[in-house]
């Protein structure tokens, strides 16, 4: 099975290099008891999926973004991105289950489960090293890859291979200290990341001349309990909409 989910994520991704869509951010500070801590930052992108299977390392897919509006009106040249947006460039998250990837992670069988109404089957999977964390100041902001402290679990539609859900969260808390330059007066020298829950769904849509169905991501939520930072409590939801297709062609004339 995993040869074949292997095999489909790239024809998912030779398929998607040719679709656009419209995604739409919120980034949502809650207070202690969850509920929100102020207005939502808005943020709207025209995104897509690149990837080349012809280079040396083809695992290496990402996705793209080309920002379009910052609370409901276009960038201006003073808005720089917050440290929370996302990245303009960013690893497409079903990079995990193709070929060249699967000895990096170990896989085991969850049995049958529905999801969003849909049948399926779920595997769970966790990395196979404790390989050390990442982290990456750019002045104020900081990037923690926490890859030997994260479990997922993902629904597979049993007939067609698509991925129906990817949901992945952190088995602990970590720890990390700031450099001396970013601490500011009074505040701990210290960050605990508490809570990290991620969950991705998938939606088919169809498009037309030609007609073709895809298994496309129509939301990602987010959930980030950070203590001692900047938003200690967070919560991301991103939203797909307005997929279209690009297709080249030619016609000879005589």
């Amino acid at each position: 099975m995993l040869a074949e989910i292997g095999a489909h994520v790239e024809q998912y991704y030779s398929r998607a290099r040719s679709i656009v869509c419209v995604e739409t951010v919120r980034l949502q500070p809650l207070r202690a008891d969850l509920a929100p801590d102020g207005f939502p930052r808005r943020l709207v992108y025209e995104l897509r999926v690149s990837w080349d299977p012809a280079i040396e390392a083809p695992s290496e897919a990402t996705v793209l973004r080309q920002i379009l509006t910052v609370d409901g009106r276009p960038p201006r040249p003073k808005d720089t991105p917050g440290c929370l947006d996302p990245k303009p460039v960013s690893p497409e998250p079903l990079a995990f289950l193709l070929p060249s990837r699967r000895s990096e992670y170990v896989f085991s069988w969850a049995g049958p489960g529905r999801t969003d109404g849909h049948p399926g089957v779920m595997l769970d999977y966790k990395s196979a090293s404790q390989r050390p964390p990442e982290i990456v100041w750019k002045d104020e902001c900081v990037s923690v890859d926490l890859p030997g402290m994260t479990r997922g679990r993902v629904w597979i539609d049993p007939t067609t291979h698509d991925v129906l859900r990817l949901d992945e969260r952190l088995t602990g808390m970590y720890e990390l200290r700031v450099p001396r330059e970013h601490v500011r007066h009074g505040e701990s020298p210290w960050m605990m990341i508490e809570r990290a829950d991620t969950s991705i769904r998938y939606r088919s849509v169809t498009f037309h001349d030609p007609d073709e169905t895809m298994m496309l991501p129509i939301s990602i939520e987010s959930f980030t309990i950070i203590r001692n930072s900047g938003v200690p409590r967070l919560r991301t939801v991103q939203e797909f909409s307005n997929y279209r297709r690009f297709i080249t062609g030619g016609r000879l004339v005589r």
